[in-house]
């Protein structure tokens, strides 16, 4: 596992920050179902907004989330625009800038998917013998007349969507779900986690469940995109303040909950130091997320070039070519504030199971005004 920096700041920060501890729970997958309708809300990455997404169709995945009790589903539109990918914040000034890109309108939930949403796409997969994505399924389909995002590793080709050799990638079983062992939020019946962020799941999972709800992963672009407040080039999803240690902003470094007196002075045991999605209710970004720094890493729709190069120019483009690894989104509740920035880059193996772990997803835009190309 390499961590990969985007900026030359960066390799100063690492050296004066230090690095977090990871784990590496490998997933040895099985399973495969039947096709679905290919009617049913996820086909296509595409959800009528009167649409209640499934995850959230029963009351144990619906409500309760945030400080407001929201609809765990809730997922709010990210205006498009342009800004740069590339950047450092030194002194309150975006500084740095490169690596520009360019996006259409989107969707991306409020809320990382909770337990209890996650139990409902486990039910429908039905230890194999249920749900898989159609193939195809799962591209930003509101986007070039239907093929999706455009591949930045290989000019002229875009988005593949789910295909044939995914469907054994998926294995959402108590047994692997349960990899992470004390840290692990999944239980095998309703408990008190279940508004927790889900980890321990691998991205074919993550990938899978969001078409299931209506929606796709979300390109490193976007993601990040959203998380920076996009041309406004935030140096954390809130702004710029400290994320201080009392859980407003959010959660990091073992701090949860405050005043617990763990904050970054010893490695923080089970999932006590895992707090309910939105928890942090000051730090959401400038379309309302929540937790786009802290509690989970996030799995993103790419692959990580093997250069660690963005790709220049880039509209609704995302890299695509496969490599070994996925993009992540930097920043968990173990880990210090030093990867709380929005600037940072990171990559996972896409077959790993992690406490750090988790996702979120996208959708396409209700306001189809804004969805260009």
């Amino acid at each position: 596992m390499t961590l990969r920096w985007a900026l030359a700041f960066a390799a100063v920060l690492q050296a004066a920050c230090g690095g977090g501890q990871h784990g590496a729970l490998n997933d040895s997958g099985a399973g495969a179902g039947g096709a679905p309708d290919e009617t049913a809300p996820g086909v296509g990455g595409a959800v009528s907004e009167a649409t209640t997404p499934p995850s959230c169709d029963t009351p144990h995945g619906m409500s309760g989330c945030g400080a407001d009790g929201d609809s765990c589903c809730t997922s709010l539109e990210v205006t498009g625009g342009t800004y740069y990918r590339t950047y450092t914040v030194v002194d309150g000034m975006p500084m740095g800038l490169s690596d520009p890109a360019t996006l259409s309108s989107f969707r991306l939930d409020k809320y990382e998917v909770t337990v209890g949403r996650f139990r409902r796409f486990v039910d429908a997969w039905n230890q194999g013998a249920g749900y898989v994505p159609p193939v195809g399924s799962g591209k930003h389909s509101h986007l070039n007349a239907g093929l999706g995002l455009a591949n930045s590793g290989v000019e002229g080709t875009y988005e593949l969507g789910w295909t044939d050799s995914d469907d054994k990638r998926i294995a959402p079983t108590d047994d692997n779900l349960g990899l992470c062992g004390a840290y692990a939020t999944w239980t095998p019946s309703p408990s008190s986690q279940e508004n927790l962020p889900i980890n321990c799941v691998n991205w074919w999972e993550a990938y899978a469940f969001c078409i299931w709800d209506g929606g796709f992963l979300a390109s490193e672009a976007e993601w990040k995109y959203a998380a920076a407040g996009g041309s406004e080039q935030r140096q954390f999803p809130w702004g710029g303040a400290e994320p201080g240690t009392d859980d407003q902003y959010a959660i990091y470094g073992c701090c949860y909950p405050a005043g617990s007196g763990n904050c970054s002075t010893e490695w923080c045991t089970g999932t006590r130091k895992i707090a309910p999605v939105g928890t942090a209710s000051l730090g959401a970004g400038l379309w309302g997320q929540m937790d786009l720094a802290g509690s989970l890493w996030e799995w993103n729709l790419d692959f990580y070039p093997d250069d660690a190069a963005f790709v220049v120019p880039c509209t609704n483009c995302a890299y695509l070519t496969p490599t070994a690894t996925r993009v992540v989104k930097v920043g968990n509740f173990a880990e210090g504030s030093y990867y709380l920035p929005t600037w940072l880059r990171y990559d996972y193996d896409p077959s790993n199971r992690e406490i750090y772990l988790g996702f979120r997803c996208a959708r396409a835009s209700t306001n189809r005004d804004d969805v260009h190309p």
